[in-house]
């Protein structure tokens, strides 16, 4: 059996341990750089870095449970990363596309799963807001990687077929 056939685009599992390095050091910077809600204006009414910490799911979903959100989450984070590993493997060595966006998916998932399970909570740092109007909620470059990786496997799915290539399933 030829290594593509065996490994299908498992290759593509560097792009995930770049997000999770660049995503931890981001974080680690921010973590020792800043105070707890503290802001940097680095374009101002509309981007500042901010340290918040994020107990819940994206836009801070059950952050006011009573902890046990921690664990679900991260129940959660590890059965979508083995399935996204698992995916990875099953790829055709034609769907570079595919295999890019899931590895940024799970790059960004097994970055917050760390936070979870070591400090109990996602940081974040990325602050963008409209003339101190409207604020959209903090994030990290975990969430960015997610966030691209669903916007190209949506865009994926658009994507025509060649002729002979099997259709996703």
């Amino acid at each position: 059996m030829p290594d593509a056939a065996r490994f299908g685009r498992l290759p593509w599992l560097w792009l995930s341990v770049l997000v999770f390095v660049l995503d931890q050091a981001s974080k680690l910077f921010f973590e020792n750089s800043l105070s707890l809600y503290q802001q940097i204006v680095v374009i101002p009414d509309y981007f500042s870095w901010t340290l918040a910490y994020n107990k819940g799911a994206a836009f801070s979903f059950l952050a006011s449970e009573s902890g046990w959100q921690r664990w679900f989450f991260a129940a959660i984070a590890v059965v979508v990363s083995a399935v996204l590993v698992v995916w990875l493997k099953r790829l055709k060595a034609h769907e570079t596309w595919l295999a890019l966006a899931l590895a940024l998916v799970l790059g960004g998932a097994i970055g917050n799963l760390f936070d979870r399970v070591v400090y109990g909570h996602v940081i974040d740092f990325i602050l963008v807001h409209w003339q101190n109007r409207w604020y959209f909620p903090a994030f990290n470059l975990a969430d960015s990687a997610i966030t691209l990786g669903a916007i190209l496997l949506a865009l994926d799915m658009f994507k025509p077929q060649k002729s002979g290539e099997p259709a996703h399933d």
